[in-house]
């Protein structure tokens, strides 16, 4: 049954993708991020939905009408740089001959947030795609808390196997990336009881994060808090809401929750946090050799860490975005890397500049200041994790530059006409002079 829905959802959406690719990269974004074909049982599990939505997408920008340009931007340079450098990196790898799977993984995403970046260009557009997010990684957050309170939290939450949200921590700091963006629906929707749905699905995406027993959600999940506070336009409320929940959360926890989180304070002696210093120093050391093109993808195998690790056989993932950019791209690409959140992050500060004390545009005041909370959410988080080239982020790139855009044009809009609403139109003294054109029928 769930392999029929999924495919008729396909098949609803194939058209609408053909006559306007928006739609196309809303459907894009649905099936990358929250892989419902792994949610079925039959044929639909391993059928490549993803691969005929970017198609129909890709045939959508030739025949529609609507409105499409790339934005020239710093993040948006900084964002092609990093796959030519990608790009570049692969033909000096290590394991030319392993890395096949990941680069084509890691393209297709990319490749298709160039396209986005390419139609997404309205309000409604915008919204549309924060609602998707919203709904895909909600869907995990949601039914992640739910889990964890019907258990007492005894058991670890997990995501849709095969995604890059599929182990528990990558899904913890998938959730609390989302949770900015269901506070600005909550506060932009009209309907009472959308927000209120809004509201109850951030407080389970909360619980599900502290569920997964990952210590990096944990402190990304602190400085998400911290933040969402600072750029929430309703400060006190939520901070009473804050103050009355997390204690509650903390102590429904199971005591073997409490003895893993407290494994921070004594990292030295954590298996875990050990080898994950080890893969660091691997990735600096390798850097370090090689610090134009790295090593490559597919570097975390006994035959690098020979080489490279201060431990060889302690053999473990990056574990942090910024180590693994390091490791796999070099030097060059971490700059790419850095490049595309710290001016995505500049953009979000031009529209709060730019937006603040205009009620038209307090919804792109907003939307830029929860995206830059998520930015933050993704920063602390994926220091400790192997997200480098999870899709979200670079989805929230879009949403930035889509919003600058809406934006700008509405300023030249504006700066364009003669005559602005509320003033009178300036008579034309010359205009009874004029010979009158008839045309004879």
């Amino acid at each position: 049954m769930r392999d029929i829905v999924i495919v008729l959802a396909v098949l609803w959406i194939i058209p609408k993708a053909l006559k306007h690719p928006a739609i196309g990269i809303l459907g894009w974004v649905w099936i990358s991020v929250m892989n419902p074909h792994r949610l079925a049982w039959g044929f639909a599990y391993n059928f490549p939905f993803a691969m005929v939505m970017a198609l129909v997408t890709l045939l959508g920008l030739v025949f529609t009408r609507d409105r499409r340009q790339f934005p020239v931007t710093p993040a948006t340079v900084a964002l092609i740089l990093f796959m030519i450098s990608m790009n570049v990196d692969s033909l000096f790898a290590i394991h030319f001959d392993q890395l096949y799977a990941s680069w084509s993984k890691i393209m297709k995403v990319l490749f298709m947030t160039l396209i986005a970046l390419m139609v997404i260009v309205t309000r409604e557009q915008i919204r549309a795609l924060v609602w998707t997010l919203v709904v895909s990684l909600g869907y995990y957050g949601t039914k992640g808390g739910l889990f964890t309170l019907l258990t007492g939290g005894s058991f670890t939450v997990w995501g849709p196997s095969g995604s890059y949200i599929e182990e528990n921590n990558s899904l913890a700091l998938a959730t609390i990336m989302l949770i900015p963006l269901l506070r600005y629906l909550q506060l932009t929707e009209q309907n009472v009881w959308v927000k209120r749905g809004l509201l109850v699905s951030m407080v389970l995406c909360g619980v599900s994060a502290i569920g997964s027993y990952s210590r990096g959600a944990l402190i990304a999940i602190a400085f998400m808090m911290l933040f969402l506070w600072f750029k929430s336009p309703r400060k006190l409320p939520q901070a009473m809401l804050v103050v009355i929940l997390v204690p509650l959360v903390l102590v429904f926890m199971p005591q073997k929750w409490e003895d893993r989180m407290h494994t921070i304070q004594t990292y030295d002696q954590d298996a875990s946090a050990l080898g994950r210093l080890n893969a660091w120093a691997m990735a600096w050391n390798l850097a370090l050799d090689r610090p134009l093109t790295g090593g490559g993808f597919e570097i975390y195998d006994p035959e690098v860490f020979a080489r490279y690790a201060p431990e060889p056989k302690n053999v473990h993932a990056a574990h942090s975005i910024y180590f693994q950019v390091l490791g796999e791209h070099g030097f060059p690409g971490l700059l790419f890397f850095l490049a595309i959140g710290f001016y995505t992050w500049r953009c979000g500060s031009w529209i709060i500049r730019e937006t603040k004390d205009k009620p038209e545009w307090q919804w792109a005041n907003l939307l830029a200041r929860m995206i830059q909370v998520s930015q933050i959410a993704y920063a602390t988080g994926g220091a400790f994790l192997s997200l480098a080239y999870f899709d979200v982020p670079y989805y929230l790139v879009v949403l930035m530059e889509a919003t600058r855009r809406c934006v700008i044009l509405s300023h030249r809009d504006t700066s364009s006409l003669p005559i602005m609403a509320g003033r009178v139109r300036p008579l034309d003294v010359n205009a009874a002079a004029r010979p009158v054109l008839t045309r004879r029928y």
